[in-house]
């Protein structure tokens, strides 16, 4: 009997966290002689992005049946498609969990245009490019001709319209049901206690861990009665603005770092409202797990929010924030009467794994799919 040889090509050059999430949705849903998996550890994400290429060329064997080649944008495609012309006629699908063009840098001598034009190549060398959402979408095609036109002179020209074509919208898959339905709306009689706020992002500074300090020490400041769990993974050094934070705020921090699976489903489960302070999202996995699992997501008026939820949801300035806030944990039955309306109303859907993940395979041309395994 012929030994079926995978037809799939997976690579990820940063394999953790959101982008390990939407691999293991995927390939849950094929049979594992189909793929074939290339990663490298999530951390160094820099190096990543500038090697990632040359080190697959050597490790992805030159013997091969792939059809299609599925990565993240950290990929550059181009280079790698250069070093490996045979997998050239693959049909090469790249997803954009974020994008480098407006990367929010500290300082503006800080950018490495370098990661930009790797992504513009990326698209230029790719067969379809998908984004997680229509803000990452518009946000890197707008951006495309400013960002060439950083370079004094032989500026290059059309290359937004070779790639707008090329580019479609197809949200990040979150399995849902893997969230018990711990907290139906008609049991919610936790009507006394203090209100839970939840922060669950990367601790750095594109999640703004700063405005997150600011409001919680407000709140004290205010006297409102709250808990606070602030968790997500921590990649480098602890955040400046998180200094002596355990000490300003006492009794009522009740988690200050990373969590594990449970812990982290347990604290969903038990939170009244999720926070985003970000200025920097593309789409925000742990703000819809939140949601899901019960919490009342508030984030910024700005960036991919304004596409997910409805307005009422939404802050405009951190003024604002606090006076929700504080409003809300002087009156924690209202409050969640309101956090329970939300969960009866808001679809989630449409960010489903069950929903989504057929259509991922639809745009990479796969045919051979396990119907139980994604229904």
């Amino acid at each position: 009997m012929e030994q079926i040889r995978p037809h799939i090509l997976i690579i990820e050059p940063f394999y953790g966290g959101s982008h390990k999430q939407l691999i293991s949705t995927l390939v849950d849903s094929l049979h594992p002689e189909e793929y074939e998996i290339y990663t490298l550890p999530a951390k160094k994400w820099h190096w990543r992005a500038r090697s990632s290429a040359l080190y697959f060329s050597q490790v992805i064997p030159q013997d091969h049946s792939y059809r299609v080649l599925f990565t993240s944008s950290v990929l550059s495609l181009a280079e790698l498609i250069g070093i490996r012309p045979d997998l050239a006629t693959c049909r090469k699908v790249v997803y954009f969990h974020e994008n480098q063009l407006i990367y929010p840098v500290r300082e503006v001598k800080e950018r490495d245009c370098q990661y930009g034009l790797n992504e513009i190549l990326t698209c230029l060398a790719a067969d379809l490019v998908l984004f997680n959402s229509h803000f990452n979408r518009s946000s890197f095609l707008d951006n495309v001709k400013p960002f060439l036109n950083i370079q004094p002179d032989f500026r290059v020209k059309n290359i937004r319209e070779k790639i707008e074509s090329k580019c479609e919208v197809l949200y990040f898959p979150i399995n849902f049901k893997v969230f018990p339905d711990q907290r139906p709306v008609e049991d919610s009689t936790d009507t006394k206690d203090a209100l839970h706020l939840v922060w669950p992002h990367r601790w750095e500074h594109d999640k703004n861990p700063e405005l997150l300090v600011e409001v919680l020490l407000e709140l004290v400041n205010r006297n409102a009665d709250f808990q606070v769990t602030i968790c997500g993974e921590s990649y480098q050094e602890v955040p400046e603005a998180f200094d002596s934070l355990k000490e300003k705020l006492g009794e009522k921090l009740i988690n200050f770092g990373h969590l594990t699976r449970d812990e982290y489903v347990r604290t969903l489960l038990s939170g009244d409202i999720v926070i985003s302070t970000a200025i920097h999202e593309f789409y925000g996995v742990a703000m819809l797990e939140a949601a899901y699992c019960g919490c009342y997501p508030l984030a910024p008026n700005k960036l991919v929010y304004p596409e997910i939820y409805p307005k009422e949801n939404l802050y405009n300035t951190t003024n604002a924030l606090v006076k929700m806030l504080s409003n809300w944990c002087r009156n924690p039955t209202a409050f969640r009467r309101i956090r329970d309306k939300f969960r009866m109303k808001f679809s989630f859907e449409k960010y489903s794994a069950q929903f989504l993940v057929s259509r991922y395979f639809e745009k990479m041309n796969i045919k051979e799919l396990r119907p139980e395994k994604i229904s």
